[in-house]
Order: C-alpha cells, then structure tokens, then sequence
C-alpha cells in the first residue's frame, strides 16, 4: 500500500505506524465481546452468580465508554503518542491480572482497568491516523481502521472461540500480553509525537461528561437485564439525564472545552455521527441474538459459534478495502446509503428466522449482507466526521464518535432484549421475539440512512 505522509512521520515506518495503529484498535474492540462465549466456563471457574457474570462484561464497556470524551482530550492536551502508550500499558498489565484472577472481584476490577487504559489509547489510536497520513492515503487508513472498528466484535467472537476451546477461557485475556508488550516497543520507532494543545484542562467537563456517560451506559445495560421500569434503571437515568445538561451547560461557557461543540456546526458531521449512533446499535443486537439462536437453537459450540461470524467478517474488510474507491468515485454520502441497504435487508432477513431454518438457510445469507453494509457504512462516516476537522479537536472528534459507537451499542442492545421479551410470547415464542428485535434493528438502520439522506450534502 503507498502512503502519502505528514512531516511528524518518518516515511520507512509508514506502514509499521498503521499496522500498530490498527492492531491496538483491534485488541481494543474485539476485547468487547471476546469474553462472551467464555462466560460459561469463567462462571464456572469462578462461581459466578448469574447476575454478577453480566458484569464481566459491563465493566469494561461501562468504563470505555464513560471516559471515552475524557480520553480523546487528554491525547490533544498531553500528546497522542504519550497517551496511546499509556493506556496500552495499562490495557496490558490489566488483561494479564484478569488472567490470572482468582475470583469474581478480581476479574470484575481487571475488565474495569481494561476498559480505562481502552479510553486512554482508542481515541489517540484514531487521530494518529488523521495526523500520521495525508490525502488519499489518509482515506485508505481510515478505511482499514474503520473496518477494524466495525468487525472487530464479530472478530473477538471468532477469536474467543478458538482460545477457549482449544486452551483455556483464561487465554482470552492473556492473549492480549504479547500483543501490548510489542506496542508499547514498537510505537515510538514508528510514531512521531503530536503536538500538544495549550490551555487548562476542562475538569468541570470530565467530570460531567464521564457520570453521564457512565451513568447512561449503565442504565441501558440494566435495563436489558432488568428491564426499563427497575429501580436500577430508573435511578441511572435520573443520574445521567441532569449531568448531561450540565455538560453541555459547561461545554457552551468553557474557554477549552471537553467536546467542543463546534464539531456539530457542520451538518455533514451531525449526519455521519447519527450513522455511528444507530448502526451499532443495530448491529450489537445482531451478534447477540445471532450468537444466542446459534449457542441454543443449533446447539453450536464456542468455536462454531465464531466461526459462523466469519462471512461477516470478512466481506467487511474486503468492502472497506474497497471504499475509498466507491467514495472517491461516487461520494460519501452514496456510499453510506448503500451500506444502509445492505443492512436493512440483512436484519430484515433475520426478522424471519425461526426454529426450522439451518445456517445455510438462515443465517449465512444475513452474515454476508452485514458484512457489506458494515464496509460501506463505517468508512465513509468516520471520513466524513474526520475529514476536515481541525488538527487540534482530532481527539475531541475521535473520542465523540467511538463514545457514540459504544452508547448506541449498549443503548441497541437494551432497546432490542427488551422488545424480544416483549414479544416472545405464546406458541412462537422465540419466533415473534425474534422477528421483533431484528424488525426494530432494521427500522434503526432506515433512520441511519434517512438521516443521511436529509443532513449530508454531496460533496
């Protein structure tokens, strides 16, 4: 691949830059739901209740997500490079506690430190790439990375799978040592440090916008297990809904803002970040119903079940392979509405499945529309919310749209379990609960491409 590079970057490491680039956000995201198909054996191992082994998951996507805005300024105000070494550090030594945790609360506490060092490193993993790379070789970037953002979910069931089956479930996290030790010793031959924004950090902002954030995160996630109407629930709503207008309150009046809310100024962005709120929340629902109707009703294993992902997978980085061309030929805004279809009809096709569909007939089929739609969805959205912002919000941007990446997830996921319950009644229970969870998860994707269609202009 021929790149075009910036100054800060030395040009026979151009391709050693992305390859770290890409592999700290793929042990990032794919660290979301590599656990998952291990929960059986780590509730075994470590005597879990049934309500406390939800939170091996919460806790890292609770505190990703909660400090994910937090993270993405700190990278422009202490140096990008600085930070995304920081945070793998911590993402390293965390994974390799959880490893070897002992009980519930170890593990609990690790997956928690893992989702802080994710916070730190993601959003700089992103802007080094908008700062490391110019032109065309910039939208080549974004591409992979966008790709890697998308997939990287279905990739840490795949890889989870594997680990546990053939190993052991405390691999899913040891995994990641050796990956971060050879990141924290490659990146800084590889990556220039970026220049430091000037002024006072926003403190009033990180405090507002990590409790909302958090507090938000971990009403969707209760209510998909408690329901929308629990006291849990209820309660972290009343928390988050009055610190994000203090947030915002904040944000508006502060010299140097957390989220600068100039980023919204730009309707092109404002239609691209909406995509990156629904899409995954469509999508997160879409690997954890697949993932449940393989695991029960084709009594698949942890490794067929990954393995079932893998036609998703892969069309989603072949597509994003080819987006730049689709976007330099058609636009972004074009390419974006095909992704749409491509993931409206996949969800639709979901919406029909039933106890007498196989995986040829049911779900292989959906597997490769999403895949698709996911390559011609997310790369050109994070082009267009990155594309022309400036040098000094790069992090800001960043960590806006992976915050609303994991916010849509989880708020997806909560929405979607709580209709299927909703629906799963009577005879057909499993079949109208399905039909309605996917039936909803399509109606969310039309809404990402009507907004598309109405706020980004061809350009």
């Amino acid at each position: 691949m021929t790149t075009t590079l910036t100054r800060a970057t030395r040009p026979r490491y151009a391709r050693l830059a992305l390859t770290l680039i890409l592999t700290c956000q793929l042990m990032l995201i794919l660290d979301a739901t590599v656990v998952t198909v291990a929960l059986p054996q780590i509730r075994t191992g470590l005597r879990f209740s049934p309500t406390g082994l939800a939170w091996v998951m919460d806790a890292y996507t609770l505190a990703f997500g909660g400090l994910l805005l937090l993270g993405g300024r700190a990278g422009d105000l202490l140096g990008r490079r600085r930070l995304l070494l920081a945070g793998i550090a911590l993402f390293t030594a965390a994974s390799l506690v959880g490893g070897f945790a002992g009980s519930a609360g170890m593990l609990i506490a690790a997956r928690t430190a893992q989702g802080v060092g994710a916070a730190m490193a993601a959003p700089s993993a992103l802007a080094l790439v908008v700062t490391t790379f110019d032109g065309p070789a910039r939208v080549r970037a974004i591409a992979l990375y966008s790709a890697i953002s998308g997939a990287g979910s279905s990739v840490g069931l795949i890889v989870g799978g594997m680990l546990t089956a053939w190993v052991s479930w405390r691999w899913v996290l040891f995994v990641n040592v050796p990956i971060g030790i050879a990141l924290v010793l490659l990146a800084p031959l590889a990556l220039a440090e970026t220049p430091r924004a000037t002024g006072r950090p926003d403190v009033a902002g990180a405090l507002t916008a990590t409790g909302a954030v958090g507090a938000g995160a971990y009403g969707f996630l209760h209510a998909a297990a408690a329901g929308w109407r629990a006291p849990g629930t209820v309660a972290a709503f009343a928390v988050a809904v009055p610190l994000l207008v203090a947030f915002l309150l904040v944000e508006s009046r502060v010299r140097q803002p957390l989220l600068p809310l100039r980023l919204f100024a730009d309707r092109n962005r404002v239609g691209a970040y909406l995509s990156m709120l629904l899409l995954p929340a469509a999508m997160f629902g879409a690997f954890f119903f697949v993932s449940q109707y393989l695991a029960g009703a084709l009594r698949y294993d942890a490794l067929r079940t990954g393995a079932a992902f893998l036609p998703l997978t892969g069309l989603s980085f072949v597509v994003a392979r080819y987006a730049p061309r689709l976007i330099a030929r058609f636009g972004a805004k074009p390419t974006m509405l095909a992704g749409a279809l491509f993931l409206a009809a996949g969800t639709a096709w979901l919406s029909r499945l039933d106890a007498a569909d196989d995986y040829l007939t049911g779900v292989l089929g959906p597997m490769a529309l999403l895949g698709v739609g996911v390559g011609a969805s997310f790369v050109p959205a994070s082009a267009t919310i990155l594309g022309t912002v400036a040098p000094a919000d790069t992090g800001a941007a960043s960590g806006t749209l992976q915050t609303l990446q994991q916010i849509g997830g989880a708020l997806g996921l909560a929405v979607l379990t709580t209709v299927y319950g909703a629906a799963a009644r009577g005879p057909h229970a499993a079949a109208d609960g399905t039909a309605a969870a996917f039936g909803l998860a399509c109606a969310l994707v039309l809404a990402a491409g009507v907004g598309t269609a109405l706020l980004i202009r061809r350009r």
